[in-house]
């Protein structure tokens, strides 16, 4: 008998979607999984739609609760669960038929706790199989490192993985804040010692007309908050050859954090303070483990003088890396 599986999906006002999700999760070809809808609150049709697929098929289980957010909904996904392995779903976003089957037989042919695959942006379509199919093995210092390559977000966000449970045992997703993922996927792979990467696009992530046209968000500070965090647990842990990547990932997107609140948060001063802070502590905390590449750090110290200089010929090496 295979393993059971645990599928949590937060549910909060997507009525328009969920279907198609659930539905893409009681098609997998891997059929022993229970499937764990969370009603957060969620004010449309969605909790009599969780209940109805709980009376058609008994795999569905749901749970009411008062608005917690996804961090909060999540958790009591995880809380619940009577699986071996945990799988999380966004409930806006579908699965391909293997996706189960892949990622569970991944982690039992190579022995690994944890096993991640590539995802799509889609928009209701078919999920484009994209990747070689073929599967490689990191140990869980080697997935820390795979949070700074180019597709670094296969690596960060919780959906696209299936986790052993005891993963979990002492982690949670913090509550009330959101880029909950980036403060969380860290503290799991510092728990495995073997991971597998399935080269195959298994996870469709649906891109709405609300996310393409939603402005700057000022919770994203919290993205600060957690890659900080992260860096100190890796100077905690003595991972000092990610140091300087990730010094360099926390400016980088602090950057693009603080033309954001300059630009469209009035009163955000502190903010912005703070994030300039960040930077001039990390052209300081990177000379203990190395250095930035000198055209790296000649941009920061341009943006802590001249920002908008700074901007002008950021967007203008953009165009240029555009057009070759």
């Amino acid at each position: 008998m295979h393993d059971l599986i645990s599928v949590i999906i937060p549910v909060y006002k997507v009525e328009k979607y969920l279907c198609r999700c659930v539905d893409s999760v009681l098609e997998q070809t891997y059929t022993n999984m229970e499937i764990i809808l969370v009603d957060d609150g969620s004010p449309d049709n969605c909790p009599v739609m969780c209940d109805e697929y709980a009376r058609q098929d008994s795999r569905v289980k749901v749970i009411h609760q008062e608005n917690a957010g996804l961090s909060g909904a999540r958790n009591a996904g995880i809380d619940m669960a009577q699986g071996q392995w945990l799988a999380f779903v966004d409930s806006d976003d579908y699965l391909a038929a293997d996706f189960l089957e892949r990622l569970y037989q991944a982690c039992v042919d190579t022995g690994s706790s944890l096993s991640v695959c590539r995802w799509e942006y889609v928009r209701g379509e078919t999920i484009p199989e994209h990747g070689t199919g073929e599967t490689r093995v990191y140990t869980g210092r080697e997935m820390l490192a795979n949070l700074y390559v180019p597709d670094g977000a296969y690596f960060v966000v919780a959906w696209n993985k299936l986790y052993r449970k005891e993963l979990f045992e002492d982690i949670r997703y913090p509550l009330g804040r959101i880029h909950e993922d980036e403060a969380t996927t860290y503290r799991i792979y510092d728990k495995v010692k073997k991971a597998a990467y399935v080269d195959r696009s298994l996870y469709g992530y649906f891109v709405t007309p609300v996310s393409i046209t939603r402005g700057f968000n000022p919770k994203r500070m919290d993205w600060v908050t957690a890659v900080a965090e992260r860096l100190d647990f890796f100077e905690q842990k003595g991972y000092t050859e990610l140091m300087v990547p990730g010094l360099q990932a926390l400016a980088d997107g602090s950057i693009d954090i603080w033309f954001g609140l300059r630009d469209q948060l009035p009163g955000s001063e502190k903010q912005q303070e703070e994030i300039r802070t960040l930077i001039r502590e990390g052209l300081r905390r990177v000379k203990k483990y190395g250095k930035f590449p000198l055209r790296t750090e000649i941009g920061y110290r341009m943006f802590l003088t001249w920002p908008g200089l700074y901007r002008k010929l950021l967007n203008q090496v953009k165009d240029e890396n555009g057009k070759q």
